[in-house]
């Protein structure tokens, strides 16, 4: 216990061995479903041979790449943040790489967006654009990504859908119905009951317990196929399964630019990096900030160590042909349990690890059970809001469109760019130049160049 105290800084950090591993549990358990979706989403889409990946090969090279990184962060980054296949960037992978090149040219460019963001993390100049980013605006971020996970959390257990007449409304057709609804909805209720009440363990117990009912309900009664989401909820034939490396170290790092074309393999490789860089930023911001981790200047402990492996996290996602791992947000669920340190992620990197025999037990746990945690925890972000200055409209406008973007196009890095550009439009149209880091007017015209990619595309011809 007393290596354990004095590698990860447990007291230092004001926590016990208990916590930590409830919370790396905790964070397992609200991103496990990634290693059934990544494989779906990459699986759905073929390449420019028509070639398409099998469902086994990526489960395995998914979990394979989560635990790898997950547990060079807990060594490297002492940081409670578990890390895999980042949702939007699989997207970029599947349908804005792989109809121009093959799946290991695709899974190139993958790699070279992680060695791109670790020149940046090395150089220090991901560290500056980090801490060039107002106090105010880091607590936005904060809030923000609590909106944006507790929408997650809803619609993912099918809480809120999309509407007829509106963008979004109350169940599927306006209105509650179905068991899944039902026991995402026990859930909700349980864990808030037994977080206010500071049950040790209160999210983790929550899911458990709700994970139980699931199986039971869906054994007893007739649910709609599908209406779980990725995972129903019903125990496996088997406990083990065998892990299938195929895909591992199947890379052609420049191949996509001689077959999609120098200008297209561009475009796919700085949207990696741009969404990659500020998603992770945002993340680890405002997960920090939930956690205490940050000071009065709003910076983060062993800033450049956490984001050099979240750019080595990067390549291991794209050498696994994973697509491209990052900091996940679900990380709060975590710290929200308790988790302050790495010692949380190697708990969570073990079990990602594991997955690999047991993907059967992985495939378990569903969204209605997992779900309320994203939504708790979310509440629980949403206090960094009395931190911004509202009376401050200089910083209250920037503040609101970061918050407000992030839940409202599914995005961290649109919230963090329309927040950093309004920022400094504003000082820039009040005359306060001498208030505007030059890095930030750089960050701007990277946002509005991301904001506009689809003009510029069609400007200089990209396919």
């Amino acid at each position: 216990m007393a290596v354990l105290d004095r590698f990860f800084q447990l007291s230092a950090r004001g926590t016990t061995v208990g916590r930590e591993v409830r919370g790396g549990v905790t964070t397992f358990m609200a991103m496990a479903y990634i290693i059934l979706l990544n494989p779906i989403i990459l699986a759905g889409a073929h390449d420019v041979t028509r070639a398409k990946l099998t469902i086994g090969q990526l489960t395995t090279s998914t979990a394979l790449a989560a635990a790898v990184s997950t547990l060079l962060m807990a060594f490297i980054g002492n940081a409670p943040f578990g890390l895999a296949a980042g949702l939007g960037l699989n997207a970029v992978v599947a349908y804005q790489a792989a109809p121009f090149m093959t799946w290991a040219q695709a899974m190139g460019l993958v790699v070279l967006e992680g060695a791109v963001i670790i020149v940046l993390a090395v150089t220090g100049l991901r560290t500056l654009i980090m801490n060039a980013i107002p106090l105010a605006l880091k607590h936005a971020i904060s809030v923000g990504i609590g909106l944006f996970i507790a929408l997650i959390g809803f619609v993912d257990a099918g809480f809120v859908t999309a509407g007829t007449g509106t963008p979004v409304q109350l169940g599927r057709a306006g209105h509650l119905a179905g068991w899944p609804v039902t026991v995402f909805s026990f859930g909700l209720l349980l864990m808030i009951v037994l977080y206010v009440r500071r049950t040790p363990g209160a999210i983790l117990i929550s899911i458990v317990v709700t994970t139980v009912l699931a199986v039971v309900v869906n054994s007893v009664s007739r649910v709609r196929p599908g209406a779980w989401g990725v995972v129903t909820p019903r125990m496996p034939r088997s406990l083990i399964s065998a892990p299938d490396f195929g895909l591992v170290g199947q890379v052609d790092l420049f191949g996509g630019f001689v077959r999609a074309g120098a200008l297209t393999a561009t475009v796919v490789l700085f949207t990696l990096v741009l969404s990659g860089f500020f998603d992770a930023m945002g993340t680890i911001i405002g997960v920090s900030d939930e956690a205490g981790m940050v000071d009065s200047l709003g910076r983060v402990p062993r800033l450049g160590a956490i984001l050099t492996v979240d750019g080595v996290a990067g390549m291991v996602g794209g050498a696994a042909s994973a697509s491209a791992n990052t900091v996940f947000v679900e990380s709060a669920a975590g710290v929200g349990e308790g988790a302050r340190t790495g010692l949380a992620s190697v708990v969570t990197g073990a079990l990602l690890g594991l997955t690999m025999l047991f993907t059967p037990l992985a495939a378990v746990v569903p969204a209605a059970a997992a779900a309320p945690a994203l939504v708790l925890v979310g509440a629980l972000m949403m206090t960094q809001s009395r931190n911004v200055p509202w009376v401050d409209l200089e910083l209250a406008i920037p503040a609101f469109l970061t918050i407000a973007l992030m839940p409202f196009t599914y995005s961290i890095t649109n919230g963090v760019g329309a927040g950093l550009i309004s920022y400094t439009l504003i000082k820039a149209a009040r005359g306060r130049f001498a208030e505007i880091p030059w890095l930030l007017w750089v960050v701007s015209l990277i946002f509005l160049a991301y904001f506009g990619i689809t003009a510029l595309e069609e400007l200089f011809g990209a396919r």
